[in-house]
């Protein structure tokens, strides 16, 4: 598949901004370079980025509706009520579940939470879970990391004189739940400095103000940074601004964590080092998998426990939750892909394939899956009787909401976003609605969308050495709105090529003069045949340190390759 790749301009302004960050701050000049393209060099948030502390987190009160929410939560500690938490079945809502209950008990409240099953009850707030809550005699509820669309919902749990406090992240609405408080720093009215924290950044916020206007020590909501931090890397924010702070001193929390939930599952997943990569790829799917085969509860009970016998079974639930999930989206993915072949839909310019027995908590995985294997965009269904359910997912450039907008005759209901949808429509309407999504495709001019790298900077391969790899160690952690640096090196000569792994990976040896660099192309194997020893190539990819029988060498992460013009 061809990518296009986009470099960063270097020019004489950039330069000397590059020049200054290297005199000013003792960097080197790759570093300097990486930061202003990253538009990180005013002084203050150069320190934020780099070297970020706890004074480094915005006044809560700045918050919408805060003020509200503290005095509520204060009335319930004088009046001795019981409050019910209602989150999301996520890493997000797990981990915002866990640090809001911690908390709350901590300071004496008595709490429960309310977790809704995603294959029975879906997402957010619903009718019946609040009857179940006002039945238990609860006077208050709190969401976290949902509520900010429940309208409905909140207005019947107001008739039947449950209140409700709402934490939430997601956008918002032209019209607000009547809810006590509505703290969501996306609203309209909203000055807070940082819209992009996740659901658990939020609950961090509030148990921050509550710390503040009951003048307990800081370290009552610190401690918990550990849990903001992984569910705030798991739910993809952009690690920029106060996700930044959270992620940084949280990673430094976690490899020193009390939770001894959290200290299994690190230690159950398999990663030495702990890090951003470790979050998002060792802890996160074990949580998700929870909510995503219906047993939520349990990743929460992990997190929660104090007993590490209890502990150790949970964790071990968890690890075989994510295993069955992978086995499951595994089955799906091959059988999707073999639709696809099978009946040519890879032709088309939007991939759409229903089956039978699909199931819901991870068809939006394979669906990300298909998406990235082809680069077009695709909607997965599962047949329910005479309905068909599922997810789409976008690729950058083709907005797949604003696409079904025109699709409202052919579809029963849809939701989400331009890269990521889910959707219901009935199964005798699935061709009509196919042709018709073709064709809105066909209309945008979609294939002339390439998938794009986009290249930090240009370096030699003489000027690579051990340090300067080190040095990116810097703007960890990694993650949405802050990437691995990707750099191009150009005029490599082949000095060897193979495929590993029957066939799926690449593995070679550059040359430039007499300098020598390994490259690993993970899933790139397929390239094996159409270069030679001796070729001439330009590559991008990011720079590693590759520990090897205790030898450590550099090595570069390939993510695409070309011959040199």
């Amino acid at each position: 598949m061809t990518k296009k790749w986009q470099i960063y301009e270097t020019n004489n302004e950039k330069q000397e901004k590059i020049q200054q960050l290297v005199n000013n701050y003792k960097i080197n000049k790759l570093l300097a370079t990486i930061l202003v393209n990253r538009n990180i060099t005013e002084p203050e948030n150069l320190k934020i980025f780099l070297e970020p502390t706890r004074k480094d987190f915005h006044d809560p009160f700045l918050m919408p509706d805060m003020k509200k929410a503290i005095n509520r939560i204060k009335q319930a500690i004088e009046k001795n009520q019981k409050v019910m938490i209602y989150g999301d079945y996520d890493a997000d809502g797990i981990t915002s579940i866990t640090v809001l209950k911690s908390f709350l008990e901590e300071i004496g409240l008595h709490t429960d939470y309310y977790i809704p099953n995603r294959l029975n009850e879906g997402y957010g707030l619903n009718k019946p879970a609040v009857e179940k809550i006002v039945k238990e005699k609860y006077e208050l509820m709190i969401t976290v990391d949902c509520g900010i669309s429940a309208v409905e919902e909140v207005e019947y749990a107001n008739e039947l004189g449950l209140e409700t406090i709402i934490t939430d992240h997601h956008e918002v609405a032209e019209q607000l739940p009547q809810a006590i408080a509505v703290v969501d720093a996306k609203r309209k009215d909203s000055i807070y400095p940082c819209r992009d924290l996740a659901g658990v950044g939020v609950v961090f916020k509030f148990i921050q103000a509550l710390s503040i206007e009951l003048n307990l020590p800081e370290e009552t909501y610190l401690k918990y940074l550990d849990i903001v931090c992984v569910g705030t890397i798991s739910d993809i924010v952009p690690l920029r601004d106060e996700n930044r702070v959270i992620a940084k001193l949280g990673l430094l929390l976690i490899n020193q964590t009390k939770n001894i939930g959290l200290k299994s599952l690190l230690n159950t997943s398999g990663y030495k080092t702990i890090d951003s990569t470790a979050i998002s790829f060792g802890v996160a799917p074990r949580i998700n998998a929870c909510g995503r085969m219906g047993h939520a509860e349990k990743a929460l009970q992990l997190f929660l426990s104090k007993n590490i016998n209890e502990v150790q079974t949970l964790a071990n639930e968890l690890n075989e939750y994510n295993r069955i999930r992978q086995d499951t989206e595994k089955s799906i993915y091959e059988e999707a892909v073999n639709i696809i072949q099978s009946q040519n839909v890879d032709k088309n310019k939007i991939i759409v394939v229903a089956a039978e027995n699909w199931h819901h908590g991870v068809i939006g995985i394979v669906a990300s899956k298909i998406t990235e294997l082809y680069f077009k965009p695709s909607i997965l269904l599962c047949y329910e009787n005479d309905v068909a359910k599922g997810s789409g997912r976008s690729i950058p450039g083709f907005d797949l909401h604003e696409a079904l907008l025109k699709c409202t005759d052919t579809i029963e209901r849809f939701g989400g976003h331009s890269m990521a949808i889910g959707i219901t429509l009935k199964r005798e309407k699935l061709q009509q609605f196919k042709d018709q999504i073709e064709e809105i495709a066909k209309q945008s001019d979609i294939e002339e969308i390439l998938p794009i790298i986009y290249i930090d900077a240009k370096v030699e391969l003489s000027e690579i050495n051990k340090e300067m790899v080190a040095s990116l160690k810097k703007l960890e952690p990694f993650g949405e709105g802050n990437k691995t640096p990707i750099f191009v090196i150009k005029n490599l000569k082949i000095d060897s090529i193979r495929a590993l792994t029957e066939g799926k990976h690449l593995k070679l040896t550059l040359r430039e003069n007499n300098t020598i660099i390994n490259a690993i192309g993970f899933n790139l194997g397929y390239l094996a045949e159409d270069y030679k020893i001796g070729d001439k190539v330009d590559i991008v990819g990011m720079l590693e340190i590759n520990t090897f029988n205790g030898e450590d060498n550099i090595q570069i992460n390939l993510k695409d390759i070309m011959k040199s013009l």
